[in-house]
């Protein structure tokens, strides 16, 4: 079982012995200053002889016995070398995960509502989120939800570099750290992208790569979809082990969240940290 670590910068400088280096990040955002980052020295060369061939994840209408999405059952078998997840064990716990990529002011209510129902979830943010909205990732982590690393600035991760994927993963890692005092330990690539070679990278970087086993059109601001009909599609997918992808910049998720935990609760399934995913 993993947890989030709490831990202080000159921690983690001794636990590393890293020596410190200057690493220029290219930023797509004017707002996102380059920064210093601690070069973690992984030899990436060692994941040449891995598939390169870019993956986007999706997942097919077939159930297996535990109507878990066959998908994601085979592709946990198929990378649980790399500690990718894509559906968690076959028993009652469910997790809720937010991909925050940019603030559309629905996160404040969202945590309400976690809040109230007492719920742990965890939000996979993006450089430009953590920079632009500082006081709500204090909030998330002082309410106990878990950060997740969606990268720095969102690039594909198979259309990158081994190396400039460390410095994706890495800057990101080094942000929370140096700010909030996080280790972050879950990573979600930039829409579901990924190969062989991005998904060993994670992992000898030391993190767990979490995909999804429900997602829906929730994330187009201009085409929102219908709150009622959003809420029992999302009841109706629920299956042992479901790993929900929501977006918060979506108003409809935003206004069904609490009747999704309750729905869910009324089905009994007990809705999880990742922190308790297996």
């Amino acid at each position: 079982m993993k947890k989030t670590i709490l831990i202080g910068w000159m921690v983690l400088w001794g636990i590393c012995g890293c020596a410190q280096k200057e690493v220029t990040v290219a930023d797509i955002w004017d707002d996102i200053p380059d920064f210093t980052i601690v070069d973690r020295d992984l030899d990436t060369s060692q994941f040449e002889g891995l598939s390169k061939t870019k993956q986007a994840w999706g997942i097919g209408k077939s159930r297996d016995q535990n109507n878990q999405p066959v998908d994601c059952v085979a592709a946990n078998e198929a990378y649980q070398d790399y500690d990718a997840v894509f559906v968690g064990q076959a028993n009652h716990e469910v997790f809720l995960t937010f991909d925050n990529g940019y603030e559309n002011g629905n996160t404040s209510a969202i945590l309400d509502t976690l809040k109230e129902k007492k719920v742990q979830a965890a939000f996979f943010l993006t450089a430009q989120y953590v920079r632009e909205n500082p006081e709500l990732v204090q909030r998330m982590i002082e309410e106990g939800h878990l950060i997740g690393n969606h990268s720095y600035h969102h690039y594909s991760f198979p259309e990158i570099s081994m190396p400039n994927l460390v410095t994706e993963i890495m800057s990101l890692d080094d942000l929370l750290v140096q700010n909030f005092m996080v280790k972050m330990q879950y990573i979600r690539p930039p829409k579901g992208e990924y190969n062989e070679q991005s998904l060993a990278v994670s992992k000898a970087l030391g993190y767990t790569t979490v995909f999804w086993s429900i997602a829906y059109y929730d994330y187009n601001v201009n085409d929102q979809p219908d709150p009622a009909q959003s809420l029992q599609k999302l009841l109706d997918q629920a299956h042992p082990g479901a790993i929900y992808l929501l977006h918060s910049v979506s108003d409809t998720n935003t206004a069904i969240l609490g009747d999704l935990i309750d729905g869910l609760r009324e089905l009994n399934y007990k809705v999880a940290g990742l922190d308790e995913l297996s």
